[in-house]
């Protein structure tokens, strides 16, 4: 029997990395992504680039407009990007309140449905900037719901949430991109919605540099073509 699991696909190096260990596991995926307002909706097309190369058959865009509310740079235009570099003392404002919980909570529902075992993010702990919902505690948690709130839980099947990435570095995660052979050049992490990508944000800045550390400096933002 195949066995099936959820990616949340949001078009960005980590979640295509996760994608490519979740296959090499041997997983048919089914793949989530979101457009909440970002105003990175750009995201998208990149995401819809990694399920094509991927192979994934099944690929459903959800609307979950969190810009009603706000209360991020990311969803709300009234609030510039940071551009500065990253404070490690302060949770950034492009932080989106609740917006993994939402999103994995979708992706539970579509896991049970589907009777997938799985359910694979692409989350990071290491090189992240300062998010409370992706750390290791975290996921604890959200799995101790998974558990609890559902019938496959209940039955002692619920849907595991692995993220391989959470306690690599960014550089690490580059390797792994380019051993499994993600096309790296097709996915987008910055916070601005623009053809191309600023170079500054905190996103730009932290993949920019891991790319030049792992030695693939023509792949970072300040030589986008």
């Amino acid at each position: 029997m195949t066995k099936k699991a959820i990616i949340l696909l949001s078009g960005g190096l980590d979640s295509a990395t996760t994608a490519a260990i979740a296959l090499a596991a041997g997983y048919q995926l089914i793949a989530l992504s979101f457009r909440y307002g970002q105003r990175h909706e750009r995201e998208l097309a990149a995401a819809k680039k990694i399920a094509n190369f991927l192979n994934i058959k099944e690929h459903h865009l959800i609307e979950v407009n969190l810009s009603l509310w706000g209360g991020s740079a990311l969803t709300d235009q009234s609030i510039a990007i940071p551009q500065e570099g990253i404070n490690p003392n302060i949770i950034p404002i492009t932080y989106v309140p609740g917006r993994n919980t939402v999103f994995i909570s979708i992706a539970l529902s579509l896991a049970e449905a589907r009777a997938a075992e799985a359910i694979y993010l692409g989350i990071n702990a290491v090189d992240y900037s300062g998010y409370p919902d992706c750390r290791p505690q975290y996921l604890e948690a959200f799995q101790t719901l998974a558990n609890l709130s559902s019938k496959a839980g209940l039955e002692g099947k619920a849907p595991q949430l692995i993220a391989p990435l959470v306690m690599d570095s960014k550089v690490d995660i580059v390797r792994r991109a380019v051993s499994l052979g993600v096309p790296i050049a097709d996915t987008w992490s910055c916070y601005q919605g623009e053809v191309k990508p600023c170079g500054l944000c905190d996103s730009c800045r932290i993949r920019d540099q891991a790319l030049i550390e792992a030695g693939y400096p023509e792949l970072a933002t300040r030589l986008w073509k």
